[in-house]
């Protein structure tokens, strides 16, 4: 299993457009990716609703993962765009 550990870098944390840049950004990147939260809820990052149900806020710390092959460039870029402001 590949994984990245990332600080939300969103000023609203990852609520409505953040999520949603997010998750179609996993929806396009070829790899099932998953996203674990600090109290280790642990959601399938494409499906923008169970992101949102996760709460999480600017500043929180998260994990995603994946166990496809090729991930580790997929991840690299989905914890880059996290780490940034998505709500602009």
């Amino acid at each position: 299993m590949t994984s990245r550990t990332v600080t939300i870098g969103s000023k609203v944390g990852l609520h409505a457009r953040p999520a949603s840049v997010f998750a179609q950004a996993v929806g396009t990147c070829g790899v099932k990716v998953m996203l674990t939260d600090s109290t280790d809820k642990t959601v399938n990052a494409a499906s923008i609703l169970s992101v949102l149900s996760m709460g999480i806020e600017f500043g929180d710390s998260v994990t995603l993962s994946s166990d496809d092959e090729g991930a580790e460039t997929a991840l690299d870029s989905l914890a880059a765009l996290l780490s940034s402001e998505l709500d602009t």
